[in-house]
């Protein structure tokens, strides 16, 4: 061998593999938070969107409804009835939550005029339909208030660890 011959050592390699490990180490890190962070802000506008939808439709039936029947358990099927001024029609909304599987719950509208064939669609989706161990009470829930003729629907959806939760107060219309 060459005296003058220069190279690296075993150690300035090993020194080098261990610096590039710790960066590549962080660099994945710091990519899997963003995608976690991207995923979890996702989620949580889902979330939202489903929420806004479900108060979207729950208020304009109720705003139109002359007749309100949110007996059932936590309100829900929440029956919704009015006749329509100048044809007499009369509507019929009702609102349940279905379970699917998964555990997935669905708020679904059920709508039908003068007592005909009920057209079903789906409102809003991920909605949770557990106890609240805070309140006792469904995270999701109408609760109407025949005195001053307000149904207050409280509505959560939950999609992985995110949940929005969005409470609307529905004062039902007054007939003239």
């Amino acid at each position: 061998m060459d005296k003058d011959q220069r190279g690296f050592t075993l150690i300035e390699l090993m020194i080098a593999i261990v610096i590039a490990a710790i960066i590549t180490g962080g660099i994945t890190a710091a990519v899997m938070q963003v995608l976690t962070i991207n995923s979890r802000a996702s989620n949580h506008m889902v979330a939202v969107r489903q929420v806004q939808q479900a108060g979207k439709e729950v208020s304009k039936d109720t705003l139109q409804a002359q007749s309100v029947n949110a007996t059932g358990s936590w309100g829900f099927p929440l029956i919704l009835t009015w006749t329509e001024w100048g044809t007499n029609n009369t509507h019929t909304v009702d609102y349940t939550l279905e379970e699917r599987p998964g555990g997935v719950v669905r708020l679904q509208r059920g709508h039908s005029v003068n007592g005909g064939n009920s057209t079903v669609t789906t409102v809003a989706e991920y909605i949770d339909g557990n106890i609240d161990p805070a309140t006792t009470k469904a995270k999701t829930r109408c609760e109407w208030d025949a005195a001053d003729r307000v149904l207050v629907f409280t509505v959560t959806a939950t999609l992985g660890t995110e949940s929005e939760t969005r409470i609307y107060d529905i004062d039902q219309r007054v007939d003239p």
